[in-house]
Parts: C-alpha cells; sequence; structure tokens
C-alpha cells in the first residue's frame, strides 16, 4: 500500500472511531454530529487525493488492510 492510500484508509478509520464515540448512546446526537466535521473532511480529502471517490470497493479493500473485518461478520470492534 502506498502512503496516500494508507493515510485514506487510516483517515477512515478515524472517522469511525469518532462516529462511535459521537454516537455510543448517551443520548447526545444530534448536538454532537458536528464533531464529526474535521474527521469527515480529513476522510474526504485522503479520498479525493487518491482520486478514490466514489470507488468504495477499490477503497474498502485498503481499509480492510489496516483494520482487518471480523470473518464472522460480526461489527468490528
Amino acid at each position: 500500500m502506498t502512503d496516500p492510500e494508507t493515510m485514506a484508509a487510516q483517515a477512515y478509520v478515524r472517522l469511525l472511531g469518532a462516529t462511535r464515540a459521537v454516537l455510543d448512546g448517551s443520548g447526545r446526537p444530534p448536538a454532537a454530529l458536528p464533531l464529526l466535521t474535521a474527521p469527515m473532511a480529513e476522510a474526504d480529502e485522503a479520498l479525493d487525493a487518491l482520486g478514490m471517490a466514489g470507488n468504495e470497493a477499490a477503497f474498502f479493500t485498503l481499509v480492510g488492510r489496516v483494520l482487518p473485518f471480523p470473518r464472522d461478520g460480526g461489527p468490528v470492534r
């Protein structure tokens, strides 16, 4: 994987973590949703830099290299 590919995949993983934190069931959303603005922008910029915007299949292959998906189909933790 190239450095830009790794950066894009890691940006998405950070977005997943931020999303989980905001939507953790504490009753904060939707007031806390603006906290996702920066991680969403980071992930979008990384995808655009790679020219992968709109190519989710290839992108999720990269994400799988950074954050392996569970083989049982369960949620990633």
